[in-house]
């Protein structure tokens, strides 16, 4: 008779490994499952299908410490159970991910901001099940929440934490990969919407145009125009030190231009993404990047995922080989050197797109219209 084994939730898996506890994370999933996305420091075994057939003797072999709980993890948490009750049996303390990787999408973790001035602070709050990266700004007793992607709970915590009152919530553009969390937090807030100038929001909001500023405190959040991921798309500059890049600029690439887009309409956003990289590219080379994405798990380590523009200027490919000098080219042949280099969309996109646009309550778990890793990327 099988022994049976315990079912472990997404938050409780992440607080083990935000706190550091000895546990071993047995990832089950196909080589290309895994390829896509991972929880940080798991362990892999492709033995799905093998383990989706019954076969007993899909974990023979295993070189794991028995003394250490496992949690075994696959897609959507069913096959993770068979593996769960074979490592029982063999007298591990074993759990399997309720969910799956699809519940692990919601998992974060945070970091802090180094920041010169004593006035505010920022955290960035990072869903590390799927590459979203938000950011909390904090001065007296005042904070402003930027593209909000986790539960609302999750930044209402960090404010308690730090005697901070959310009073605005900005979002760089209208996403595709996740949604915005940021309509949910000003109904429970009551803290004031803004989105960059556009006509595709149809619910109450501030729109900001170029140039435009929101005080929180004693920081002041300037809005950049960098059209080409979207032709909304913005940059928050904050304390003209620290650049919130949203989907225009990443740290291994630059926003992609083609998701709700023709053909032609993708060519011209390439166009004006060069332009606007040029912009960022103006800035002083000490300026701190910060974007809204990044493409690979984000360990739970408190590392900060950022670089100085200089930094990315000599390192990212994109980056180095259209802007440094050395490889002169136009916009035309940007657009095309990008378009060329599309990774494939987002899943659910399209309905992500319009739920961001309406307003409206997702009529799905977000769990499983947000599942997949962050595709926003050309690099």
């Amino acid at each position: 008779m099988s022994t049976s084994a315990a079912p472990m939730h997404a938050e409780d898996l992440r607080g083990l490994l935000e706190a550091g506890a000895p546990i071993t994370v047995l990832d089950i999933r196909t080589r290309s499952d895994r390829a896509e996305w991972w929880i940080p420091h798991s362990i892999h075994v492709d033995a799905y299908d093998a383990l989706a057939r019954g076969d007993p003797q899909a974990l023979t072999g295993l070189d794991i410490p028995v003394t250490l709980p496992v949690v075994a993890v696959c897609r959507a948490g069913v096959v993770a159970q068979v593996a769960a009750r074979y490592l029982a049996d063999r007298g591990f303390r074993a759990f399997y991910l309720e969910g799956g990787m699809k519940a692990w999408g919601q998992a974060w973790n945070r970091a802090e901001v180094p920041i010169a001035n004593p006035d505010f602070a920022v955290i960035q709050v990072r869903r590390t099940g799927k590459g979203c990266l938000s950011y909390m700004i904090g001065s007296r007793g005042e904070a402003a929440v930027v593209d909000p992607a986790v539960d609302p709970g999750v930044y209402l915590r960090l404010a308690e934490e730090r005697g901070w009152r959310i009073t605005s919530l900005l979002d760089t553009h209208i996403h595709a990969d996740h949604v915005s969390r940021g309509r949910e937090l000003a109904q429970r807030t009551g803290a004031q919407l803004f989105l960059p100038a556009q006509d595709r929001a149809r619910y109450a909001h501030v729109p900001l145009g170029d140039g435009d500023q929101v005080q929180v405190g004693n920081a002041t959040i300037t809005l950049l125009a960098t059209p080409g991921h979207t032709p909304e798309s913005a940059c928050f500059r904050l304390d003209e030190d620290v650049l919130l890049t949203g989907d225009t600029l990443f740290l291994g690439g630059v926003g992609r231009p083609d998701l709700e887009a023709t053909n032609d309409q993708a060519a011209m956003r390439a166009r004006q993404l060069h332009a606007s990289l040029k912009r960022i590219l103006a800035l002083p080379d000490k300026t701190l990047i910060l974007p809204g994405h990044t493409d690979r798990p984000v360990p739970f380590d408190g590392r900060l995922v950022g670089a100085t523009l200089d930094v990315l200027r000599k390192e990212e490919e994109g980056l180095g080989r259209w802007f440094d000098g050395a490889h002169p080219s136009g916009p035309d042949a940007f657009a095309q050197w990008i378009l060329g280099r599309l990774p494939p969309t987002p899943a659910n996109h399209g309905e992500i797109v319009r739920l961001n646009e309406t307003g409206t309550t997702p009529p799905a778990p977000l769990e499983a219209l947000e599942a997949g890793a962050n595709r926003c990327a050309v690099s």
